[in-house]
């Protein structure tokens, strides 16, 4: 609520159509240790608000309270909360809702009370609340692209209202703008393996395997692609070391970029699994940091990662003292 409507604003003890209520103070109990500070109308507002929730009044006047209500504070979930009972008792036309929620939300867009509202107005509208409620999340992750209220109200309304038809070319937009935006990544993944349009990740995988290539070799150092990468192959270790797109994606990137975390991360993976590297990959390793030709290149790869990732050297040199027998 802005200043001039504060202004313009007529405290309810002045409204003839809330004459008959008698407002009920706030209890903070006989030795309240640090009061609130309450402007005058917050209070009043709050006083009125807990005369009808006490005696249960579902009616027009106690709807339009709880919106002055929300106004003054959007967090308060008891006045949500009644104002769902209101809502529904009344029959009240909930596309009328959506529009004060996106109101509210203008200001708000993190503030979990408003989300869950939103979701529950739009499971009784059901399937037609779908596009509105897409372009909702879409207009708020224009302004915040990794807003994880939004992010999971958009992932709730594909699973229960639809709307799959357009979302990885959504994901692929958001990637366009900005390829380091992790939360569009995620969304990615969640589309090829949710969505009933796609054929799962198996149907996928291929496809995405030579996207997310390129998306690394265009930036070695974005963490986001690596992450999506393995994922792919989520609970298919052997597939993961049979793919010879991934190992040699690790080379290509280890022969320009040698100190790069995410590709010695992986090759360290990929020896541990089993994998048998070329010659090449010792010889880059070898020449990155003068290591003894002798050194088993798994131990090797986790010397460089001690150096390179020195945040986490300790995790490197356990990774080191608990290498399988197995890795080269």
């Amino acid at each position: 609520m802005d200043s001039s409507d504060e202004d313009e604003r007529i405290p309810f003890s002045q409204r003839t159509e809330w004459s008959d209520v008698t407002p009920v103070p706030q209890d903070d109990g006989p030795n309240s240790v640090v009061a609130i500070a309450y402007k005058d109308d917050f209070r009043e507002t709050m006083d009125y608000f807990r005369a009808v929730y006490l005696s249960d009044e579902r009616s027009p006047r106690t709807l339009r309270l709880t919106s002055e209500a929300i106004e003054m504070n959007p967090g308060n979930y008891t006045v949500w909360h009644f104002r769902r009972l209101v809502l529904e008792a009344l029959n009240s036309d909930l596309h009328e809702e959506v529009d004060f929620v996106a109101h509210i939300a203008e200001n708000n867009t993190k503030n979990y009370q408003i989300w869950h509202h939103r979701r529950w107005v739009a499971e009784k509208l059901g399937t037609e609340a779908m596009s509105k409620e897409l372009e909702f999340t879409t207009k708020i992750l224009v302004g915040d692209a990794k807003n994880y209220h939004a992010w999971s109200h958009r992932q709730w309304v594909l699973q229960a209202l639809g709307g799959w038809e357009d979302e990885l070319n959504y994901c692929q937009l958001l990637l366009e703008q900005d390829v380091f935006n992790n939360s569009a990544w995620n969304q990615r993944y969640f589309v090829i393996t949710r969505s009933p349009l796609l054929g799962g990740l198996q149907a996928m995988r291929d496809s995405e395997v030579g996207y997310t290539a390129d998306a690394i070799i265009a930036n070695p150092k974005n963490e986001s692609p690596w992450r999506y990468l393995r994922g792919l192959y989520k609970g298919d270790n052997k597939l993961l070391i049979n793919d010879s797109r991934v190992s040699s994606l690790c080379l290509e990137v280890l022969k320009t970029n040698p100190n790069c975390v995410f590709a010695l991360s992986l090759l360290l993976d990929l020896l541990c699994y089993g994998f048998e590297p070329s010659t090449d990959f010792r010889s880059i390793i070898e020449s990155s940091r003068n290591l003894d030709s002798d050194v088993q290149l798994a131990t090797a790869v986790c010397c460089v990662l001690e150096n390179v990732d020195s945040m986490r050297s300790n995790y490197w040199a356990w990774r080191k003292s608990n290498l399988p027998s197995k890795a080269c």
